[in-house]
């Protein structure tokens, strides 16, 4: 089994509303996210073509599915599971504009439900929770998330119609804090990278992206009376034309031996 993965950037699917250029934008994604259904999967036998699914998920599964594709590839040997990874409402579009995939994931249900028509029985499958990230030290000495309101701080936060963006807007909603981001990013991972790169004093992710980078950033908790749980479905594309081994993988993800993966980067049963 072959494990392909790319990261859709924002803007990819909004530039193309032209069916024509829908159609180019799609043909990209397929390539870059590995090779088709000819290429011969990972220990399949000679003259045996595999059956290759594309999973588009949440830019914060991205280390967990990584290895969770890894264990999931030595049982199915027949299969070839590729990755395109971005904010949900970025994959939500790519679903509606029929980008050639199979499985989605997303990091809300809302989002999911906004695709009621576009796939079938999406399940919950992992849960995460927020924190404030900061530079490795907290220099700016940020303690909660009253903090963020300072003037003197530059915050980032996702844009509202991004899944931790509106999680984060509830968050601060809760403690009856506003804060005026400097930017709106279009993932979770963008905000990380402004944090660590120092182009930002604070914002707020998903507990399992502060894991992720490390030492290259601090966290500073969120009390549980002001935190939000983020809940992540999969569900099998209706167009898919393989539906058999999509479900595979969407139930796959269900098993404790998935599960198990998940807890590794933080994610938390449902």
């Amino acid at each position: 089994m072959t494990i392909g993965n790319t990261e859709a950037t924002a803007g990819t699917w909004r530039r193309a509303a032209a069916p024509t250029a829908v159609a180019a934008a799609l043909a990209l994604v397929s390539a870059g996210c590995g090779g088709g259904d000819d290429e011969p999967a990972s220990g399949a036998s000679s003259g045996t073509r595999p059956s290759t699914i594309t999973v588009l998920a949440a830019a914060s599964l991205t280390g967990a599915f990584n290895e969770a594709s890894e264990v999931y590839a030595n049982n199915h040997k027949d299969q070839t599971v590729k990755f395109s990874f971005a904010g949900s409402q970025e994959l939500a579009a790519q679903v509606r504009q029929g980008a050639p995939a199979d499985v989605i994931a997303t990091a809300d249900t809302r989002t999911m439900d906004g695709l009621a028509g576009e796939v079938t029985d999406p399940q919950v499958f992992a849960k995460n929770k927020l924190t404030i990230i900061v530079a490795p030290g907290n220099p700016e000495g940020i303690t909660s998330l009253a903090d963020l309101s300072r003037g003197d701080l530059t915050v980032v936060l996702a844009g509202p119609t991004v899944p931790v963006g509106r999680y984060a807007r509830e968050s601060l909603a809760k403690a009856g804090i506003e804060v005026r981001p400097k930017s709106e990013e279009t993932d979770v991972k963008a905000i990380v990278t402004r944090v660590r790169m120092g182009e930002a004093d604070a914002g707020i992710v998903y507990t399992t992206d502060a894991s992720a980078a490390g030492d290259d950033v601090a966290s500073v908790e969120i009390p549980e009376q002001f935190n939000v749980v983020a809940s992540y479905p999969v569900a099998v594309i209706k167009d898919s034309g393989k539906q058999g081994p999509a479900n595979a993988f969407a139930r796959w993800l269900l098993t404790p031996e998935a599960r198990q993966v998940l807890a590794k980067y933080g994610f938390v049963a449902p």
